[in-house]
């Protein structure tokens, strides 16, 4: 903006307010984007790892790129990411498989999922077919509780895996001519690993059933063939690379610092941001994009002074767990032409009750594993899903292992394919023991609701309790979008959303300066 323009949010005061971001992923990007575009000069990203894009990680994987987080633009009508890659030409390549309009997102919509039991046994297909049409009726029900504002049963302790659980079990045992209610029952269990996974929480039974208001934008899920980085080199590459500081872990943000430090006064910035590397940076504004596992496992440490009540509560009451995916690529593929998924379902899980494992058993909860395609793209590779505490004790093998663990879970499900060979390369993503990241994205846990996302994105100090100088500590970042929670379009639209309330800030001062009656 010019210097003379009568909404000019920086003409006013002696200097260009100091902005720090803290984090480089697609809210922190957006955000600083946002800021410069808005004619802020003085802003500086800081970013704990070696790399942008946070939670977005494409890897080079052969001649295929894979994403080992963020993978699909969900929905198109409004939906920032999708414009934003439409208008870039990244869906060019997309095929038509690859746009899907399912409830549950696979790589392709081509062919049909292969549900396997551990006896090595294919489940007839008209099972599979009556188990989902029933699933997907008691699915519709789960949304009703927050769509429709339907008051929560008490039996179902509000939670998505307790009422689902609960409901199915009886409507599949109180048919009287079904001789597969046992198969039916264990399916279950496994569309519950799938849900786990999709939600990234440890079980659907920590899922609230008031889902806050989650809000689906209309339209198909979208695969950006380059890999989802590209999102992130777009929103990256107006932003001088001098902004953004790389390797630049935070130890503590210390805001209203000149309301503590009465020596700091003189310096005239309210926020001080401690480096691990021992550097402080003055600043008048920092937006903090950390994720909320970080956010549960250092605010403590992470603000001084500690965050209001409120705000801690928020944090704590919220949900985040890890989803991991597991790629295996192999020389030739072993599963048929018409098969675009491997179902797990174990036999012995019909009255399961705690979808959890011991360490050593962390591969049941594997949940399936997806073809991807195009082969021409991909080669032949297999993705496979694993959640929760699981997930973490994935991490913690080293890749022999979890190929070993793989190929046996494989060949032991589809018993009639024989000699499955290794595959001759692994890939896999590692969320949870991130130190950066701490999990993959939020959720609505049961006891928190939609405010409680609301009160994590509220700007600190509180305007109604202080005098001191406002919107010091900003927050962005998924788990701060109160309708896009859990997604890449609002970690994307929280970052924008700071920067614009910050230059509405400053807009709304410099109108007071210049319709103050002169003396």
């Amino acid at each position: 903006l010019s210097s003379d323009g009568t909404d000019d949010p920086l003409s006013c005061g002696p200097r260009q307010p100091r902005i720090v971001v803290i984090g480089a992923g697609l809210a922190g990007l957006a955000a600083a984007k946002t800021l410069l575009e808005n004619g802020f000069a003085d802003v500086t990203v800081l970013e704990a790892s070696d790399c942008i894009g946070g939670r977005v990680l494409s890897v080079q994987h052969g001649k295929s790129v894979l994403d080992l987080g963020a993978t699909w633009i969900h929905g198109a009508n409004g939906n920032p990411v999708y414009h934003l890659a439409q208008e870039n030409g990244l869906l060019e390549h997309t095929t038509d498989e690859e746009r899907s309009v399912t409830r549950i997102s696979l790589f392709t919509k081509k062919g049909v999922s292969h549900y396997q039991t551990n006896l090595g046994e294919r489940i007839p297909k008209h099972v599979v077919e009556e188990f989902r049409d029933l699933y997907n009726e008691v699915y519709e029900l789960t949304q009703e509780f927050f769509q429709n504002g339907k008051p929560v049963c008490a039996e179902s302790q509000n939670s998505v895996g307790v009422f689902t659980r609960d409901l199915m079990r009886k409507k599949i045992v109180t048919d009287p001519d079904d001789s597969t209610k046992k198969l039916k029952l264990c399916m279950l269990q496994q569309y519950l690993k799938v849900e786990s996974c999709e939600s990234s929480a440890g079980s659907m039974d920590e899922v609230s059933l008031s889902l806050g208001e989650w809000t689906e934008i209309p339209g198909a899920h979208f695969i950006i063939p380059e890999g989802f980085a590209k999102i992130v080199e777009l929103l990256a590459r107006d932003i001088p690379s001098r902004t953004i500081c790389l390797n630049k872990p935070v130890r503590c943000i210390h805001w209203d610092y000149s309301a503590q430090h009465r020596e700091a006064v003189a310096k005239s910035h309210p926020v001080y941001i401690e480096c691990e590397d021992e550097e402080w940076i003055a600043a008048d504004h920092v937006i903090v994009t950390a994720s909320l596992g970080v956010l549960k496992e250092n605010h403590e440490t992470m603000f001084s002074p500690s965050l209001p009540r409120d705000k801690v509560l928020a944090i704590e009451k919220l949900g985040i767990s890890t989803t991991d995916k597991i790629f295996l690529e192999f020389k030739e593929p072993f599963w048929s032409p018409d098969c675009n998924s491997i179902q797990f379902v174990w036999e012995d899980e019909d009255q399961l009750e705690q979808l959890s494992y011991p360490e050593e058993l962390w591969y049941k909860k594997i949940c399936s594993f997806d073809v991807l395609f195009p082969p021409e793209r991909y080669g032949y590779t297999l993705s496979g899903w694993v959640c929760g505490q699981e997930a973490l004790h994935m991490e913690h093998c080293d890749d022999e292992t979890v190929v070993e663990t793989c190929i046996e879970l494989l060949r032991r499900f589809t018993e009639g394919i024989p000699n499955i060979p290794k595959p001759c390369r692994v890939l896999r993503s590692s969320w949870g023991s991130n130190r950066f990241i701490r999990g993959s994205y939020s959720f609505t846990r049961v006891g928190s609701s939609g405010g409680d996302f609301e009160n994590l994105a509220t700007p600190l100090p509180y305007a109604n309790v202080t005098k001191s100088p406002p919107l010091q500590v900003l927050f962005a970042g998924e788990a701060t979008h109160r309708k896009y929670y859990s997604t890449s379009h609002g970690a994307l639209l929280s970052g924008q959303r700071e920067a614009t309330r910050l230059t509405e800030m400053y807009q709304d001062l410099h109108r007071a300066e210049t319709t103050r009656p002169k003396m």
